[in-house]
């Protein structure tokens, strides 16, 4: 049972701005017969405090993320390619606390995905982001595979609107394309891989998605047919600044800028000109850096053609219009500049349930605030309709009555499908 939303405190009061829907022909309130139809493309489960001691092999236990205590008895959570981070006794309030502790069974997301207006929702880890903090990627794949059967475990039953995304290490090249091709055969609708597939600072040494080393684990992503996911923070540690201004500082400079790396890996390495049918995207890190980071990628092939290699047949943001997309929460600049870039078709909303950085549970507010400059088909497609194309969702009757839904399933616009 769904924990009751209390009233906004003081902190979370501005969630319930709204200018309303002025002119819009559909809405975003649940319960309305003309709603879009939603996906959420970035949600956070809640596994067991157990879920990897209970399972993985015995010889990875002792490694496993925990707790320790320092000299003065204070306590650190301790992760393999983490710094220690000092556990601070926060007392969480109203929605703050719903939001630390909803979630937890697949009925649970499910009422409060309908209260929110939510038709279905891609699942990442929440505890288990960390199964990607090693530099051992037969260690991370050991914690993948742990997390994977869990979560067909639980949501598996619920696939057709609770859609875990199946957690792969990627370094671990040979391990990764195994649980692929096993993960696919279970059912999975997409993959999870860490923004750089070596965990830790970037070493130029280290292999990283533009070389073709990696062709074999491109051919097989290819061959199943899933998307690729890039979370943020799943390439390095995001805490890396301390002090005044620290948690905004890792937010945005050490959280969400370097998801940008796996997509220039991708469009300017040629990866996508050889494996055509690979479709990639960012998840939580916004959207409004999107069109830059395709201007500044062709700009660099263009001025610095004595440089570049290899030649391509389109230009780098080709590939990513083409093959790409990017999901966020709020993110007004982006849409504001999505239309003018040609990226409709390649962003995707979420409302990252359960999450603090999340618009749950006053996602109707959030879209009015950030969307107001769209038109109704470009919102339906940004809502809902190109996270079915992605996704393969099955889109309920009761949305076919519009033209764009009905013909979502049999476009190939951006991101390929």
């Amino acid at each position: 049972m769904a924990n009751p939303t209390p009233e906004p405190d003081v902190n979370n009061r501005w969630r319930l701005d709204t200018p309303g829907e002025p002119g819009w022909e559909r809405t975003a309130r649940p319960g309305q017969p003309n709603k879009f139809f939603i996906a959420s493309t970035d949600g956070h489960v809640q596994e067991p405090s157990d879920l990897w001691r209970t399972r993985i092999d015995a010889r990875y236990r002792e490694r496993l993320p925990g707790i320790i205590v320092g000299e003065q008895g204070e306590q650190f959570q301790k992760t393999e390619g983490f710094r220690p981070l000092r556990i601070r006794n926060i007392k969480f309030e109203g929605e703050d606390a719903l939001r630390n502790q909803s979630g937890k069974t697949p009925e649970e997301r499910l009422t409060d995905h309908e209260a929110d207006g939510i038709d279905c929702e891609i699942l990442f880890p929440n505890k288990g982001l960390t199964i990607w903090a090693t530099p051992d990627a037969e260690f991370s794949q050991a914690m993948c595979r742990v997390y994977n059967d869990w979560a067909w475990e639980v949501f598996g039953p619920y696939n057709d609107r609770l859609s875990p995304m199946a957690c792969v290490a990627a370094a671990d090249i040979a391990g990764a394309i195994a649980e692929i091709q096993r993960c696919a055969k279970l059912g999975f609708r997409g993959l999870c891989l860490p923004c750089k597939p070596v965990w830790g600072s970037p070493d130029h040494e280290a292999l990283n998605y533009n070389l073709p080393e990696f062709d074999p684990l491109w051919a097989c992503i290819q061959d199943v047919d899933l998307p690729i996911t890039f979370h943020v923070s799943t390439g390095r540690d995001p805490r890396t600044s301390r002090g005044n201004g620290g948690a905004v500082i890792n937010y945005a400079v050490h959280s969400l800028a370097p998801t940008m790396e796996p997509v220039a890996n991708l469009c300017a390495s040629g990866v996508i000109e050889r494996f055509p049918g690979v479709i990639f995207g960012t998840v939580e890190a916004g959207i409004g850096w999107v069109p830059w980071a395709l201007s500044a990628m062709d700009e660099a092939y263009l001025k610095h053609h004595m440089w570049r290699r290899p030649k391509l047949d389109r230009l780098p943001s080709e590939y990513f219009k083409s093959n790409g997309f990017a999901t966020f929460q709020e993110d007004k600049p982006g849409l504001d500049l999505a239309r003018e870039h040609g990226l409709t078709e390649n962003f995707m909303w979420a409302n990252d349930y359960p999450h603090h950085e999340g618009t749950w549970p006053h996602s109707a507010e959030a879209i009015e605030r950030t969307m107001q400059n769209l038109n109704d088909g470009e919102r339906a497609r940004i809502l809902g309709l190109n996270a079915a194309r992605i996704f393969r969702f099955e889109i309920p009757e009761r949305y076919r009555n519009y033209p764009d839904a009905r013909a979502a399933s049999s476009e190939t616009g951006g991101a390929g499908r």
